[in-house]
């Protein structure tokens, strides 16, 4: 079957036609910035498939509510799975009878490396944009990836030196937040807009954006809070709640009446501002620590899972190190304080060392802006080069 690229130059009248699907919010963001530059190359392109508001307002046909594949956890999935099966095979069956000119599935692997093998097979050209963390765990993945697009687009330089170690074509592209976020971000402004304290610590505690990763770590945040108090009697703690249920349970946390008392303010969502009107940063592992990172905050990573998943993904995991600063730095930048080892006690003297030698300050938030800079690469402009390469050459070399 001849792709619609090469019906293109056979019928100039017909429009291109861009087809993506993103599956969150995040990946609605990156989707919305591509849009935006490939418009500007192919003004009458249509743009078609499943997205968000963002990438909607960017004037594309999404067939169904992005929110029907914003599922995490292997119980959620499950519960969904005919659906998900069926807005899939609907995909495929529609773009069979009339295939896009390409294909960008964004994030979302479990849903779309299936969906860009089957019309990759087809003869619709495909790119990826967002790696999954295939060079961390289950590194086999690699193979289906390879069979899947013919463009990997990765955020992180370590991810474009797995792809072109296994051979598949990849571009490195940056990071579409490290481009958003400035390269200073003053603490003074945050502190004003949420009615913190001008003065004195501030520390942003970060349990989580679920209910049981909360579980696991708000009390031993709180006990972790309440030793910080003890050395720094000014400090003043800022919890940002991802939503309402998270509210109420960090509220019932860190309320406790049979507990000692702590200053501390929730705020529901405004993750970022929380994080820059804070001296030091204590979150669970996650894609929070990114924006940490770029908002130039020391911080201290944590994180605990159940003992028996915990073994398990201990024997999978391919990295050193699990947060994206360590892994950028290809160091220990911050520590990664884990499991067992996870005490108030520990977490306090990490999390005081940050707070209270300027030299270990200093050199955390330089190496910060020196990734910072490698990472801000305009990623939307790269993406959206990568496309019109790939549209215009039967195939795509891997990156040099």
């Amino acid at each position: 079957m001849p792709n619609r690229a090469q019906t293109v130059s056979q019928q100039s009248t017909r429009p291109l036609t861009i087809a993506l699907v993103a599956g969150e919010i995040s990946g609605d963001m990156i989707g919305a910035g591509l849009i935006s530059q490939l418009r500007e190359r192919y003004p009458n392109a249509v743009f078609e498939g499943i997205g968000g508001p963002l990438m909607e307002a960017e004037g594309m046909t999404s067939f169904y509510p992005m929110e029907r594949l914003s599922v995490m956890g292997l119980f959620e999935v499950l519960g969904r799975i005919f659906e998900l099966l069926r807005i899939r095979k609907a995909l495929i069956q529609g773009w069979l009878r009339n295939p896009p000119d390409v294909f960008i599935g964004i994030d979302a692997p479990d849903f779309n490396l299936t969906l860009e093998e089957k019309l990759r097979a087809s003869g619709i050209k495909t790119a990826h944009y967002v790696s999954p963390s295939v060079w961390a765990w289950r590194q086999k993945r690699v193979l289906k990836i390879a069979r899947a697009v013919d463009v990997m687009l990765t955020l992180f330089p370590f991810e474009a030196d797995f792809y072109k170690d296994h051979a598949v074509p990849v571009r490195f592209v940056g990071h579409h937040l490290a481009d958003k976020i400035a390269l200073e971000t003053p603490k003074l402004p945050a502190r004003e807009a949420l009615g913190l304290p001008s003065t004195g610590k501030i520390i942003c505690l970060m349990p989580g954006s679920r209910g049981s990763e909360i579980q696991r770590l708000g009390a031993i945040f709180r006990a972790t809070a309440v030793k910080i108090l003890n050395e720094c009697p000014d400090a003043h703690f800022i919890i940002p709640a991802a939503n309402s249920a998270c509210y109420e349970q960090i509220n019932t946390m860190f309320s406790a009446v049979d507990e000692p008392s702590l200053p501390f303010t929730i705020v529901q969502g405004r993750s970022r501002e929380c994080m820059a009107a804070a001296d030091v940063i204590l979150l669970a592992s996650g894609t929070a620590t990114l924006e940490a990172m770029l908002i130039k905050r020391p911080m201290v990573v944590s994180y605990i899972l159940a003992p028996l998943t915990y073994q398990i993904v201990k024997r999978l995991i391919k990295q050193s190190y699990i947060s994206l600063p360590n892994l950028l730095a290809k160091r220990e930048l911050v520590p990664e304080i884990l499991q067992n080892d996870a005490t108030p006690e520990r977490l306090s003297q990490a999390l005081l060392l940050r707070l209270q030698d300027t030299d270990v300050i200093h050199e955390t938030q330089q190496t910060f802006l020196e990734i910072h800079q490698s990472l801000r690469l305009n990623a939307d402009q790269k993406a959206a080069d990568a496309i019109v390469e790939l549209l215009s050459k039967d195939s795509i070399n891997p990156a040099i």
